[in-house]
């Protein structure tokens, strides 16, 4: 049996993980899925301080709290950045990263920092003096690759449930606190690959293995963007690598596929 704690990405709340959670409870997992502060059934307390590192302390105070170890830690999409950096702050409690469509963004960088100018300056404008990001229309017309495998029930589930994003979630740069299972620092002409696939301080012992589960991203075009020292994938060079080609929202699209992966990927870290 494994520890779970699962992590979603922007505009969801613990809600998504509803299926994934109770196939892996079914396999005799204990399963903690995450709502992040500012989202969900939380999304009253979304005020503009709300950010990466709110979102980091919901994720190491859950585990402290219930005195969990062996972590498989699971991050999908924007919810890698949190995840990230609570690794880096409790890597004594975290058997395993499990980064779904998303990576380790290096010390220093933001998620808004990936998109290319004109898309910043999209967000900028619909966003306007406010502190959250608007979910997307989760219309296929407007993205066909992200939304893929989706059905009506679950676009709609998607257009009910989601909740605006807290902004500084998505400005605020990742910083590491360079104590043992931090990630490597940038260095001049791109962010180096980690040998193993681990996050680790450069010279220390890696300490906290990491895993990708790829969805939007055929595994050959993942490699070829950890070779160029792509910032989402970079530190993934050597980790354990698994296809799930759907859409950016596995849970919902492909919720038992998504489950066996998982079982699998934690039943290489048991004991």
């Amino acid at each position: 049996m494994a520890t779970f704690v699962l992590v979603p990405g922007f505009w969801l709340g613990g809600w998504a993980w509803r299926e994934v959670t109770a196939k892996l409870r079914e396999r005799g997992h204990e399963v903690f899925p995450v709502t992040l502060t500012g989202l969900a059934e939380r999304a009253h307390l979304a005020g503009p301080e709300v950010g990466l590192e709110t979102h980091t302390t919901d994720i190491t105070a859950l585990i402290e709290t219930e005195e969990l170890h062996d972590v498989v830690l699971v991050g999908h999409s924007g919810g890698g950045m949190p995840v990230t950096q609570a690794a880096d702050r409790l890597p004594d409690r975290i058997a395993k990263v499990v980064y779904v469509d998303s990576g380790p963004l290096p010390d220093g960088a933001a998620q808004f920092d990936i998109h290319p100018p004109e898309e910043q300056e999209r967000l900028r404008a619909v966003i306007g003096d406010g502190h959250l990001l608007p979910p997307p229309s989760w219309d296929p017309a407007d993205d066909a690759v992200g939304l893929a495998g989706l059905d009506d029930t679950a676009l709609a589930l998607l257009r009910r449930r989601s909740t605006p994003e807290p902004l500084r979630a998505a400005t605020d740069p990742v910083r590491r606190t360079g104590g043992p299972g931090s990630g490597p620092r940038p260095a001049a002409g791109g962010t180096p690959a980690v040998p193993g696939g681990t996050l680790a301080v450069p010279g220390e012992t890696p300490v906290v293995p990491a895993a990708l589960v790829a969805c939007t991203f055929p595994l050959d075009v993942v490699t070829a963007m950890m070779a160029q020292g792509h910032p989402f994938f970079a530190e993934l060079a050597g980790a354990d690598l698994h296809a799930l080609p759907t859409g950016h929202w596995p849970m919902l699209s492909e919720p038992a596929a998504l489950a066996g992966l998982l079982d699998e990927i934690a039943a290489g870290v048991r004991p």
